[in-house]
């Protein structure tokens, strides 16, 4: 199986990387259409700002082939974000358009943002991607800017009020939190979507 994750000019790469390593599966890192077009899966990673990703996604023409990709595709936090319409940061970018929400400043109820550290994901189905791991597990969060909850919604936490912690929208799947950051259970999600 060949899995790419795809160069966003993120800094969480590595760390993905290694994550994938200790569940026993090699990665690409790579923004090259040809190899990102071969990939088995994609993982769109994220630490940044959504201004310089999609910026650099329009630069290596990344941005239609990510769109038309027909295999498992798998965002990790600002990587999910980009799947929906836009997004409040800088004043409102339009991002991937994948499912059709925005992506908004959790600015409810006064709370401390960044939003970082451990949370508990509700699971909302009985997703493949959830497999082996209990309702209620704790995953690792960084992130001021959340979806809404919608129909593509599987898995929901809450910080003031509740948001959407996990998507999935036909082959394109999102986690707003960390799973190389989420000790067991992430490397576990991670390794339920090398196997979807």
């Amino acid at each position: 199986m060949k899995v790419v994750i795809i160069d966003t000019g993120c800094s969480n790469i590595l760390s993905i990387k290694w994550a994938f390593k200790r569940i026993g599966y090699n990665t690409y890192v790579s923004c090259d259409p040809d190899i990102v077009l071969s990939a088995d899966k994609l993982i769109l990673p994220g630490i940044g700002t959504v201004k310089t990703v999609m910026k650099h996604l329009n630069k290596k023409k990344l941005i239609n082939l990510i769109k038309s990709y027909k295999k498992p595709v798998l965002g990790i936090c600002l990587g999910m974000q980009i799947l929906g319409s836009n997004s409040e940061e800088n004043e409102g970018i339009k991002t991937l358009g994948i499912i059709n929400e925005p992506v908004l400043l959790m600015n409810y109820q006064n709370l401390i943002l960044p939003h970082t550290g451990w949370n508990k994901i509700k699971f909302l189905s009985n997703n493949d991607l959830f497999k082996n791991i209990q309702d209620n597990s704790y995953f690792y969060f960084m992130h001021s800017y959340a979806m809404p909850l919608s129909t593509n919604t599987i898995g929901q936490f809450y910080h003031g009020k509740t948001f959407t912690a996990v998507m999935q929208k036909d082959n394109f799947f999102g986690v707003q939190f960390h799973p190389e950051r989420s000790s067991k259970a992430g490397l576990q999600l991670l390794k339920n979507f090398l196997e979807i």
